[in-house]
């Protein structure tokens, strides 16, 4: 029986996706969020789903609906508040997640970083080879009647897939982010040690990272990684091109061949191995996911590539420094032969005081760094740091960018242009493409 749902910030990155999903299954689906647009609204308005401005009236005028509480907003905000005076039906973003994940033979790919270019890759393989549901954190999402499968990007911000009790789950890694949230390392890996101890029939965990070894939950655990001697898949003869990389894969004493992915850097060859790990479990035809492999186009803001002109323009969603190596890596692999500028937004205060140092670091790999000023968020909109402190501490900065003096990035020629950033780095994108689309056809 169809049902109605009314999502209270339908535009988050889980929320749209989750919104497609229930509609694919045919229920009545829309919802409200901010007028400001953002990349994840796409979908859901080709998908005919309505997104009205946050408004206490679309409670009153939709109490027959069930309402999707998403995990940012509080008690206090003007749409869940009257929705708790009226006492409608209303669950939380992780509750209606959980409701797909119970109905289907379900994969939650978590991990610090990782997990949204993870959870597309292993959709898209699992996808073209049975029914598949997913949800992406990049605002993808697709429901399929009669699903087989149903792949889900797990966020561990605020323990918000504490609650998940998947079939499998791959992880990533695990690493000290949110510390808005966190309190340190441990912290944060008891939130996943306690995820992981709902993961009904196997986990998949990365076989280098000292924290996912700590974690002894019941389901049976397999590692992956470039170890023969600790690992149970492994990648081997790694080699790597400006095509993409290619590896054989092994698991235990089984070879199980050649594989190949058009994709660049160290974390998309294990992001791959997981991804054979788990569809070799599930007993998938490995030609199939050979195939597959070869065939993956990314996700949204993951390595994003567009040229203009002599120009390669990469945008990436990388916010933390584990996440700016693995992009400047990528971008090294696939353009060994240009600079690489780095252009990135810090965001919030609380990582920037946490890895201030760590930042500086990771861009020193790049050419030439410059900075936007730090993007705040609602719980932190001011901090005793700025982006000029990160700068410092680079040998080639060269300045803090504004809409307004984007000229500094103009100099560049046959470059790539690495913008990263969670916050509204895109602006910056956008206005240095249009200025350099003008300049590139005034030289014409």
């Amino acid at each position: 029986m169809t049902k109605k749902y009314f999502f209270i910030g339908i535009k988050g990155t889980g929320m749209g996706p989750l919104a497609q999903i229930l509609h694919d299954q045919g229920n009545t689906v829309l919802g409200s969020d901010i007028d400001t647009y953002t990349y994840t609204q796409a979908p859901l308005e080709v998908a005919g789903i309505s997104i009205l401005p946050f408004d206490s009236n679309n409670i009153d005028q939709n109490k027959d609906a069930i309402f999707v509480r998403g995990n940012a907003f509080d008690d206090n905000h003007e749409e869940v508040h009257r929705a708790l005076e009226l006492k409608v039906k209303m669950i939380s973003y992780p509750d209606a997640v959980q409701n797909q994940i119970a109905k289907h033979t379900s994969i939650a790919v978590a991990g610090a970083h990782g997990k949204t270019s993870t959870t597309g890759l292993l959709a898209h393989v699992v996808k073209n080879i049975a029914p598949t549901s997913y949800l992406i954190g990049d605002g993808t999402g697709r429901g399929v009647p009669n699903s087989q499968f149903f792949v889900v990007e797990a966020d561990e911000y605020r323990r918000h897939f504490e609650g998940y009790k998947p079939d499998y789950a791959i992880l990533t890694n695990i690493d000290f982010d949110h510390p808005d949230y966190y309190k340190d390392i441990n912290d944060v890996t008891n939130a996943f040690s306690d995820f992981a101890d709902n993961v009904q029939k196997a986990i998949f965990a990365w076989g280098d990272d000292v924290h996912l070894r700590t974690l002894h939950p019941q389901a049976k655990v397999y590692y992956y990684g470039t170890n023969t001697d600790k690992d149970d898949f492994v990648a081997t003869n790694i080699r790597k091109s400006t095509q993409g990389s290619h590896f054989e894969v092994t698991f235990h004493e089984e070879y199980l061949g050649e594989f190949s992915v058009p994709l660049f850097g160290q974390h998309s060859i294990l992001n791959a191995l997981s991804v054979i790990a788990l569809a070799y479990m599930e007993k998938m035809d490995l030609s199939l996911i050979r195939e597959h492999l070869i065939s993956y186009q990314g996700v949204k803001r993951r390595f994003s590539e567009k040229q203009i002109a002599d120009i390669t323009v990469i945008d990436d969603y990388a916010h933390h420094p584990t996440e700016i190596d693995a992009t400047l890596d990528a971008a090294r692999q696939k353009y060994p032969n240009k600079q690489i500028i780095a252009i990135f937004q810090p965001h919030t205060y609380s990582r920037v005081i946490a890895y201030k140092d760590e930042f500086a670091k990771s861009l020193e790999a790049a050419d030439k760094v410059y900075l936007a000023n730090i993007f705040g968020s609602a719980r932190e909109k001011a901090g005793a740091v700025t982006s000029a402190e990160i700068g410092a501490e680079i040998t080639k900065f060269g300045g803090i960018i504004e809409e307004e003096n984007l000229s500094l990035l103009m100099p560049y020629e046959n470059a790539v242009m690495v913008f990263m950033g969670a916050g509204d780095i895109e602006k910056y994108e956008f206005a240095y493409e249009k200025l350099l689309g003008q300049l590139r056809t005034d030289l014409q």
